[in-house]
């Protein structure tokens, strides 16, 4: 993607340390498997019967699976057979649920939290205040390792706006990893979506979640 070669050169960053992530969403099976051939081999669904679905039609593809979404505890069981990664992690019932379902499988799962930087009622995630708690929990398990940390954008067309909720992430990672509340290897930042990758990038992302910039629009 020429967008990100750009915004990386234009703030510092080295285009090694960015992975690009495919948010399929609403995307036919056919149409995810041209973006994987063209190299683009992480996916992210936020419905797990739409990530069922798609790893089913894609299994002999070299597709790495990320659930992004809102995740319900009812279908944790079969988003865990799939995903590698579930971004999503926001509260302790959560986190319970995946510990289960990790056991049950004999498996161990990455997972980001997500947190609502923005404090937008329609989004998800955890408060920034409810990070430290949720953290000391997952210490707890024995079957999740915290990879980093994941938030969408504020709905405005402000970059400092949109930065602000960048930067808090950052710094909420940041003091995560002082306070050895995770290790040093949950450095990943899922942030930035097609519409403000820029800004993203800017603010230090290291895995950009983009659709309609792949796509096109739905």
């Amino acid at each position: 993607m020429q967008r990100l070669h750009v915004a990386c050169e234009q703030h510092g960053r080295d285009l090694s340390d960015m992975r690009v992530l495919l948010a399929t969403k609403d995307q036919t099976p056919e149409r995810i498997r041209e973006a994987v051939k063209a190299g683009l081999h992480l996916c992210g669904e936020n419905k797990v019967q739409e990530l069922t679905a798609k790893a089913s039609a894609l299994a002999a593809d070299d597709v790495v699976w990320h659930f992004i979404g809102a995740l319900q505890t009812n279908k944790v069981k079969e988003c865990v057979e799939v995903a590698t990664c579930v971004q999503s992690v926001d509260r302790i019932a959560l986190v319970d649920e995946l510990e289960k379902a990790c056991q049950k499988i004999n498996r161990h799962l990455d997972i980001m939290i997500e947190v609502n930087t923005s404090g937008e009622a329609s989004k998800h995630g955890a408060k920034p205040s409810e990070v430290v708690a949720l953290l000391e929990h997952i210490k707890t398990t024995k079957r999740l390792q915290v990879r980093g940390f994941m938030t969408v954008g504020a709905l405005s067309p402000s970059e400092s706006v949109v930065r602000k909720g960048y930067a808090q992430l950052r710094e909420i990672r940041d003091h995560a990893i002082a306070q050895k509340l995770v290790p040093a290897s949950a450095f990943e930042l899922s942030m930035g979506m097609s519409t403000d990758l820029e800004w993203a990038v800017a603010e230090g992302s290291t895995l950009i979640r983009v659709g309609t910039a792949v796509f096109g629009s739905r």
